[in-house]
C-alpha cells in the first residue's frame, strides 16, 4: 500500500547531489579524532532532512520548480500529494535513523544532543523558520541584514548542524575553543553557500546546475543579487571564505575544511 510513497521517497534521495551535509558530519568527526563509522547514521539523518526540504521547496505552493538535480521534480513525477507525503516521511524517519547511532556505539547522551541540534536546525528556529521569513519578505523591501538572517536559518542552520553532529559523534572531550572555531566556520559556510546559489541563479549554467535558473531573481524573491552584482558577490564570497578558513587555521586537521570552503566558493553547480 505504501509503494508509491517509497518510490517517491527514493526518487529524490537517490538522485545524486553534492552530499555536502553528510560529508561535513563525517569529516568533522574525523577532525576531532573520532571514528567516522560511528557518525554514519547522523550523516544519513542530515541528508534525509535536506532531501525532504528539496521535495517540499519544489512544490507549487512553495517555489514551484519543475526540475531538481537534472531530473523532473518529485511532484511532477509522483503528484503533489505523494511528494508532500514523501517529504513528511523523510523528515520523520530521519529522527528514527538518528537513534541508530546507539547501534554504532554512540552513547544515549550523544544521540539526545544530536537530536536536539538537528530538530532546532530543521524547525522553527532554523530551516523552516527561515523559509517562513523568506516567504514573508516577498514583494517587500528588506535590508541586507535581514537577508543574512534569512540565509542563516534557511540554508546555514542545517550546514552548521552537520558540523556539530560530527563533533558530537567524535566522542572526544571537545575543547571549547576548537568547538567554537569549527562552529563559526560552519556558520560562515552556510552563508557562503547561499550567496553562491544566488549568484548561480543569475549567471549559472542550467545544465550544470540541473535546475531552472533566473526564476527566483525574476520573481523578485529576496536574493543577494538584489544588493550586489555577481562580480561584487564573488568578491564578498571570497572574503567570507578567507574569514571562515581563518577560524580553523590553528587546528592541525583543517586541510579538508579549507579545501572544502574554497570548493564551495568556486562551485558552478
Amino acid at each position: 500500500m505504501t509503494e508509491p510513497l517509497l518510490d517517491a521517497f527514493r526518487y529524490t534521495f537517490r538522485s545524486g547531489g553534492k552530499r555536502i551535509r553528510p560529508t561535513l558530519v563525517l569529516e568533522a568527526c574525523k577532525a576531532m579524532g573520532g571514528d567516522p563509522e560511528k557518525a554514519v547514521w547522523f550523516a544519513l539523518a542530515v541528508e534525509m532532512i535536506h532531501t525532504y526540504s528539496l521535495i517540499h521547496d519544489d512544490l507549487p505552493v512553495m517555489d514551484n520548480d519543475s526540475m531538481r538535480r537534472g531530473q523532473k521534480a518529485n511532484h511532477i513525477v509522483f503528484g503533489e500529494a505523494n511528494a508532500l507525503l514523501a517529504g513528511d516521511a523523510l523528515l520523520t524517519e530521519a529522527f528514527s535513523v538518528l537513534t541508530k547511532g546507539l547501534d554504532a556505539g554512540l552513547s544515549a547522551g550523544q544521540v539526545v544532543m544530536a537530536t536536539r541540534i538537528l530538530a532546532a536546525a530543521a524547525g522553527f528556529t532554523g530551516m523552516v523558520g527561515g523559509q517562513v521569513m523568506d516567504l514573508r519578505s516577498e514583494h517587500k523591501t528588506i535590508d541586507v541584514d535581514e537577508l543574512f538572517s534569512i540565509s542563516e536559518r534557511k540554508t546555514g542552520a542545517l550546514i552548521l548542524a552537520s558540523i556539530k553532529l560530527g563533533l558530537i559523534a567524535s566522542g572526544t572531550d571537545l575543547n571549547e575553543m576548537a568547538y567554537e572555531a569549527f562552529c563559526k566556520y560552519g556558520f560562515d559556510l552556510g552563508v557562503i553557500f547561499q550567496m553562491v546559489d544566488d549568484i548561480l541563479d543569475v549567471v549559472g549554467d542550467p545544465q550544470k546546475l540541473g535546475k531552472t535558473t533566473g526564476k527566483d531573481f525574476k520573481a523578485h524573491k529576496k536574493s543577494f543579487m538584489h544588493f550586489v552584482s555577481p562580480e561584487e558577490g564573488r568578491d564578498l564570497v571570497k572574503k567570507m571564505t578567507e574569514e571562515a578558513c581563518a577560524y580553523i587555521e590553528p587546528y592541525d586537521k583543517n586541510s579538508f575544511f579549507v579545501s572544502f570552503a574554497h570548493y564551495l566558493e568556486r562551485r558552478e553547480s
